[in-house]
């Protein structure tokens, strides 16, 4: 669909892949091939390396380039290699046989540290590995080079990335980096463009995770606790993010959950990590409605919770992600600090105001006024999610309700 402007520069969108906002979708876009190296033998690989040092969202877009490097050989056996947040994501992705855990020095994530024997050891671990093959994803802005060294040093024989400077030895086969130059492509597109430059094509592009039985059952006695009975709508809203630049502010959402309390009356469950659970809290408590069980899930169990839930409220953050692998329609308020992760192949609605200084690429604002989501007004979120209720048939389980959602609707 296109976008559609709500309320001045209020933009709601409703497509998968959209391009860098503000440039046209009928711009061509021609991946690039390989600038060095040889697609010969990526087929017959058997041990392969997928660097991933990310977070949970990166992780999890990544997975249908880690399903079409399965697929090319159903006996290969891939190894993750991700960072401590990414790891929590990895283990739950059916294409994963192993995964390796490593911050390293060059992501911002990484706790400062003098000590370099950690990253000695996990030379020597990778070399243990015996891989026939690496390939290194990244975002567009995140230099490839440091883990093509780690696994030049590994003695991996194949190595394959992006990379904007000229890799040398680095890389076997080197893709040059052609973002931001050309027009973006969402990361889930990045990815598979990249494994394709050496002959792995994808059949399925949706991403994968998977919730473990025990998670589910944990949910379910969780929300039959909070009186949420089965087969009824009710929202979870899961207002925070590891930014502070991608967080829409906590008076917007709580009036959200209000105005949407009134128009539905359905249950609001909110969510959110550890880290998130004062923020949560407050968020919840000043709306007055819901009820938070924010910092009180294991990954697996969140995972559950958003695979289950009707609808799913949230900014541009992991649990995004999860919702597309998981299939569950989700409302992201989208920040505009890059434009290449928004939901992927899953009923959705995005909202954002656009701004001159999109695609900062910033964890916390840097012109201060954060108008990318400050402008985006809370009935803004009200319409986009009573929209995509519609959509997916949710409005008319209420009954007598569905008059009401309808016109609040138009």
């Amino acid at each position: 669909m296109r976008p559609r402007p709500v309320g001045g520069r209020l933009t709601v969108l409703e497509a998968d892949e959209r391009p860098l906002w503000g440039r046209s979708p009928a711009e061509a876009f021609v991946p690039p091939g390989l600038a060095t190296g040889s697609a010969d033998g990526w087929s017959s690989f058997e041990r392969v390396l997928c660097v991933r040092l990310d977070a949970i969202g990166d992780v999890l877009m990544t997975t249908p380039a880690f399903r079409a490097l399965k697929a090319a050989r159903p006996d290969r056996r891939l190894t993750l290699l991700t960072s401590t947040a990414g790891a929590a994501a990895g283990r739950l992705v059916p294409e994963i046989d192993e995964v390796v855990v490593y911050d390293p020095p060059w992501m911002k994530a990484t706790t400062e540290r003098d000590d370099v024997e950690v990253d000695r050891a996990m030379v020597a671990t990778l070399a243990a590995g015996h891989y026939d093959a690496a390939v290194v994803f990244t975002v567009h802005d995140q230099p490839a080079l440091p883990a093509a060294l780690l696994t030049y040093l590994a003695g991996i024989p194949r190595r394959l990335a992006h990379s904007r400077d000229k890799p040398y030895r680095l890389l076997t086969e080197w893709v040059a980096e052609p973002e931001p130059d050309a027009p973006l492509r969402h990361e889930v597109r990045r990815q598979l463009d990249l494994v394709a430059a050496v002959g792995v094509g994808a059949a399925d592009e949706h991403l994968s995770v998977r919730v473990p039985a025990e998670a589910s059952r944990a949910i379910r006695d969780r929300l039959a606790g909070l009186g949420v009975a089965p087969r009824t709508p009710w929202l979870l809203v899961h207002p925070g993010s590891t930014a502070p630049s991608r967080t829409y502010p906590g008076e917007a959402w709580a009036a959200a959950a209000r105005e949407l309390g009134e128009h539905t009356s359905w249950p609001i469950v909110w969510s959110g990590g550890p880290n998130e659970r004062s923020f949560v809290n407050l968020v919840r408590d000043a709306s007055g409605v819901g009820t938070s069980i924010a910092g009180e899930l294991t990954f697996a169990e969140l995972t559950a919770l958003v695979a289950v839930a009707p609808l799913l409220v949230t900014n541009n953050t992991g649990p995004a992600h999860i919702a597309a692998a998981v299939g569950t329609p989700v409302v992201d308020v989208y920040a505009q600090t890059n434009a290449q992760h928004g939901p992927w192949q899953v009923p959705n609605r995005v909202l954002f105001a656009d701004v001159p200084c999109r695609g900062c690429h910033r964890s916390v604002c840097p012109m201060g006024h954060h108008r990318c989501l400050r402008d985006v007004p809370p009935e803004a979120v009200t319409e986009a999610v009573l929209d995509l209720a519609a959509e997916v048939g949710l409005i008319d389980l209420v009954a007598g309700r569905s008059h009401e959602a309808r016109r609040a609707v138009v």
